[in-house]
């Protein structure tokens, strides 16, 4: 997988195929402002909206975009009782089918899940766990998924782990650099995104991929996203493309 990454790093470097970007990663906001305005559930909302993943993904292998990022629920999201039990079981089921998906496996996607997924109930901390198993050695192309997820404390987890280092005198503060955080965040294998599609009325990159955004192109696509399709996402490419 290490030398997959090289070798893409190095072809994103070159400038290679035409700005083809080799990540993009996407928020999934503004699921239950549609479920507001439909008037329908919001575990109707979460069941559709989760949907829209499998034609993402098709997307992706389609065009040949080696690795997708998909926030699917921010570590706020616990604190909202009124709609966690709903999420949680629409990603579970998410996650049953990505297990047995022909999409998945003839294809041979990896799927990786960043973020603190481990606190999660039990009965979508297996069906991740199954997922991760079952595509551990698949390197055509890579879907991550933000579960529990927030930006600032995976930077903060990162130099917790440095510390750590520091502190058992395997490492010097002098030796912290950029590249050093890079290797100790959630996502250290996976180049950074070279676009953030932004769903959802706000302006914002929701914290997601906080460290590796900096140069990253931000498409906000102000649909939210039960709304979101194919046409919104070669949109935010050719946008990246032409920029």
């Amino acid at each position: 997988m290490l030398e997959r990454f090289r070798i893409l790093k190095k072809e994103k470097e070159a400038g290679a195929a035409f700005k083809t970007p080799k990540h993009i990663a996407i928020t999934t906001n503004g699921t239950t402002s549609w479920a507001i305005k439909h008037e329908v559930s919001f575990e109707e909302a979460f069941k559709r909206s989760f949907a829209i993943i499998n034609n993402i993904i098709d997307i992706q292998v389609i065009h040949k975009i080696p690795i997708i990022t998909i926030y699917l629920m921010a570590e706020e999201t616990r604190k909202k009782p009124e709609i966690f039990s709903q999420v949680v079981s629409a990603v579970t089921d998410l996650f049953s089918s990505l297990s047995g998906s022909e999409l998945i496996n003839s294809n041979k996607i990896k799927v990786s899940v960043l973020g603190k997924w481990y606190d999660m109930p039990g009965r979508l901390v297996d069906a991740i766990k199954k997922v991760l198993d079952d595509t551990r050695d698949y390197d055509s192309f890579f879907v991550n998924f933000c579960i529990n997820y927030d930006g600032n404390e995976e930077i903060v987890d990162a130099c917790k782990l440095i510390a750590r280092q520091i502190t058992a005198d395997k490492l010097s503060p002098d030796a912290i650099n950029a590249d050093l955080i890079k290797e100790n965040i959630y996502s250290s294998y996976f180049l950074p995104p070279d676009i953030i599609i932004k769903n959802g009325r706000e302006r914002t990159t929701a914290g997601l991929l906080l460290w590796d955004s900096a140069h990253s192109h931000i498409y906000f696509s102000e649909k939210n996203w039960p709304d979101f399709d194919k046409d919104e996402l070669m949109k935010a490419v050719k946008e990246y493309q032409g920029k």
